[in-house]
């Protein structure tokens, strides 16, 4: 049971730099928001689970003042790359999980429709079981758009697909209305 919210699920990170609780709080959901809250194993949710960003302030570095601004930035670039590695390994661990998928909608006329669109194609049980079999079958993703929700210019669709994040080929399977 992985999805938002997270599902029985629990992750603690740590800091000893000085942040003040809204500033924590805003960088966490942030990093949450692009990871923890867009994974999914199979749709379902579960009430048991928790993301929480503790700071100490030990370092006596107070990443909240002006002098800091750069300091913050890599700060929440880390705390960002730290929370994605997590809510991948997450899924990874999920069970009977063979295939880690990382999907990215560009192009959609809000933040809300391409996650709409994600998550169709992420929680379709047809849309899996072509990645399982190796298949890459455009047809039952562009399906998971169209019952989406999410407004869609079949037009303007293009479907790639890559083999791995350290990759740079990726393979178009549907452009311009066309397989």
């Amino acid at each position: 049971m992985i999805q938002p919210g997270m599902a029985t699920m629990l992750a603690f990170l740590a800091t000893d730099a000085a942040l003040a609780q809204p500033i924590l709080a805003a960088l966490l959901r942030d990093a949450v928001d692009d990871s923890f809250n867009a994974i999914t194993v199979d749709g379902d949710m579960s009430t048991n689970d928790t993301v929480l960003l503790l700071a100490n302030g030990a370092s006596g570095i107070d990443l909240g003042t002006a002098p800091q601004a750069d300091a913050l930035k890599v700060f929440s670039a880390a705390l960002r790359f730290v929370c994605g590695i997590l809510a991948e390994q997450i899924v990874g661990d999920g069970e009977k999980i063979t295939k880690v998928v990382d999907i990215r909608v560009s192009g959609a006329r809000s933040r809300t429709e391409a996650e709409k669109a994600a998550r169709a194609i992420g929680n379709s049980l047809l849309v899996k079981s072509s990645w399982f079999g190796n298949d890459p079958n455009w047809g039952r993703l562009l399906d998971a758009v169209g019952y989406s929700g999410a407004e869609v210019v079949v037009p303007a669709v293009k479907l790639f697909y890559q083999d791995s994040r350290e990759d740079d080929v990726s393979v178009a399977v549907f452009a311009d209305g066309l397989p």
